[in-house]
């Protein structure tokens, strides 16, 4: 019984534990250490555990409460398991990363916060790195503020930069936008905030700047007549509601101006003298330098 005696009650191995309820990745009979959820058990090394989280490295250093004099029963049986708080899924990945073992595929942000989550509050580093590189897969790069929000709680600069480059698809004021830019922080949000202002600030600033026309009237360069440039300022007028829709830009490149009524009327718009009837406007050429112009603007925070 002198063995029995000498090992610490919180790491001896179970008696009790129903063998059915062992994850069978998660079983070997020479781990020291149960971990229990909800109606899962996963037996694992307690040096594992040390060796990569904080959290149980500082639990495993407590002096290990021994049995009573006046108890009858052998250390073996006493609070072999440690119930946790996480589900059985989050449990299992958690252990399946720190343990080396194969880790399936994540495609839900839901389990990226659980994980995370459990992560921060037992200081495993090691889970940490690897929802980092998880998050970077096609399934989860398709929900960018959620990336977004993520990257920017845990200082991943690149991870955020690349997400705000993604919402530049979407407009922040939409209502259904809310929920999401309510979980940020006032200093993110105000850097997605104005990574958008710009693009559209950006492009309204060029196209008041030459080759483009101001607007109003003027004189045609050919006979002197009197034109107005009343397309030009509609399509301009068109091309910022756009962007503030949609600061990508690129349905004003690839349909806005090709399609809108305001698009046709700016390069079918004549001098009005019938002895000129010049058109007003190059259209090559204008796009062209809307594209290269939208090209330019910042793309990240």
């Amino acid at each position: 019984m002198q063995a029995e005696e000498s090992v610490p009650e919180s790491l001896a191995p179970t008696v009790d534990c129903d063998v059915k309820l062992l994850h069978p990745a998660f079983s070997s009979p020479d781990a020291d250490v149960i971990l229990g959820t909800d109606g899962a058990m996963f037996r694992v090394h307690s040096y594992t555990l040390r060796t990569t989280s904080g959290w149980f490295r500082s639990m495993f250093s407590l002096p290990q409460t021994t049995p009573s004099a006046n108890s009858n029963a052998p250390a073996t049986t006493q609070n072999e398991i440690i119930y946790m708080e996480e589900d059985a899924k989050t449990l299992e990945l958690v252990l399946r990363i720190i343990c080396g073992l194969p880790v399936p595929q994540v495609d839900s942000y839901d389990m990226i916060d659980a994980l995370l989550f459990a992560a921060e509050k037992y200081d495993i580093p090691a889970v940490m790195s690897i929802v980092r590189i998880m998050v970077m897969t096609p399934t989860l790069l398709s929900e960018p503020f959620r990336l977004y929000i993520v990257a920017c709680r845990f200082g991943w600069d690149h991870e955020a930069k690349l997400a705000s480059t993604q919402t530049l698809s979407y407009n922040l004021l939409d209502k259904e936008m809310r929920p999401l830019l309510q979980r940020l922080s006032a200093n993110a949000l105000l850097d997605l905030l104005e990574l958008h202002r710009t693009r559209r600030e950006g492009l309204c600033q060029r196209l008041n700047e030459p080759p483009f026309v101001a607007g109003g009237t003027a004189s045609c360069s050919s006979c002197n007549g009197l034109i107005d440039y009343h397309t030009w300022r509609e399509l301009k007028y068109k091309i910022i509601l756009e962007m503030d829709a949609r600061p990508l830009g690129d349905t004003v490149l690839e349909n806005g101006l090709q399609s809108w009524p305001e698009a046709h009327a700016c390069w079918s718009a004549k001098c009005p003298n019938k002895d000129c009837d010049r058109f007003l406007y190059d259209k090559a050429e204008t796009i062209r330098v809307i594209s290269d112009c939208i090209k330019s603007l910042p793309k990240s925070i």
